[in-house]
């Protein structure tokens, strides 16, 4: 938790953000890059996360675990993929997607994948778990097909890590229990996105009430592709709520144009197609003390690795025959160092 809230000596360029303004003669500032401003009474975190690359194979002595990644056509999937060779998983050649990519086939990593369509999902997955009994399923596709792909998932048996957002998740929830298949839960798969969600809990949880009558302002930047409001986003105000800020969801500000994302948010122009940036802007109120929390992330790989974590997770909870089955993230990285 340290490390998220450590402050920076550098200051970038700021641009002013009327939406993060209360009062006419009142401004507010959002560094143009994730940075940490120290200010009087003013408290900024901020992370900034960016390409990372496996240099070496995983030395788990799990490596032969097969992954089917559904959604491989999308850039989530492709870099889950690439993070799943470089840890030495086996990428099972068969992935589900829309109607319009069935008979597709995507080259990656040396494999070509071959797309199926929702109509012959059933079967062709029986079969695949057949060849495959230590399958793991990885779900990046779209919220709308969340809960069918879950049930379809429960019915086969088949263990499976869930990273799509939205979909009914009480619905999903329930599905996965009444099956006891083994899954890992998560809209967030960054695992240091997660510690500091983990950090924000037990904030809430230790100091409730602790911001009442602050105000509370919320900005989530994703790529245009991204068509829900951010998961993560929606954690952190629940955790605001908790410590006694009154704030709806429906006042978040999503921001999905890119022009928007490159003046106003400051958004690297080659990252517009894969971005998650957050701010909360909280002022107190009589607006003489203001707290900010910020994290940013450019590129897909903090997902792509933290999914292939919960792939080696849950892999080792099926082996182990554990007697709890459906996990999140938080699990995960209790669990410690999977590689």
């Amino acid at each position: 938790m340290a490390s998220l809230l450590e402050a920076s000596s550098n200051v970038f360029r700021s641009e002013k953000l009327p939406f993060l303004c209360r009062g006419k003669t009142r401004q507010c500032i959002l560094p143009k890059r994730a940075a940490f401003r120290l200010v009087p009474v003013a408290f900024s975190s901020s992370m900034s996360t960016g390409a990372v690359e496996h240099d070496q194979k995983s030395n788990s002595s799990d490596i032969a675990i097969p992954i089917m990644v559904n959604g491989c056509t999308g850039k989530m999937g492709k870099a889950i993929i690439k993070a799943a060779n470089s840890a030495g998983l086996h990428i099972v050649p068969v992935s589900f997607g829309a109607e319009k990519e069935s008979g597709l086939t995507v080259e990656m990593c040396g494999k070509e994948i071959l797309g199926h369509g929702p109509s012959e999902r059933e079967s062709i997955l029986a079969s695949v778990f057949q060849e495959y009994p230590n399958l793991v399923v990885v779900d990046f596709t779209v919220p709308a097909t969340v809960n069918d792909n879950a049930e379809l998932y429960c019915k086969v048996g088949v263990p499976f890590v869930m990273g799509t957002t939205g979909g009914d998740r009480d619905q999903l929830y329930k599905t996965v229990e009444e099956s006891k298949v083994y899954a890992v839960i998560s809209p967030q798969m960054g695992k240091q996105v997660v510690a500091f969600l983990a950090a924000m809990e037990v904030m809430a949880e230790q100091f409730p009430g602790a911001f009442s009558g602050y105000s509370l302002q919320v900005m989530e930047s994703h790529q245009a592709s991204k068509l829900d409001t951010s998961g993560t986003a929606k954690a952190v105000i629940s955790c605001f709520q908790k410590l006694g800020v009154s704030f709806d969801m429906d006042q978040i500000r999503m921001i999905r144009d890119p022009k928007q994302q490159i003046e106003m948010v400051g958004v690297p122009e080659e990252h517009l197609y894969g971005h998650a940036f957050h701010l909360y802007h909280l002022t107190s109120p009589d607006q003489t003390v203001s707290f900010e929390f910020q994290h940013n992330v450019c590129g897909r790989s903090i997902y792509a690795e933290g999914t292939v974590d919960a792939v080696l997770f849950l892999a080792k909870k099926v082996k182990s025959k554990a007697d709890k089955r459906i996990y999140n993230m938080i699990d995960v990285l209790q669990e410690g160092n999977m590689r």
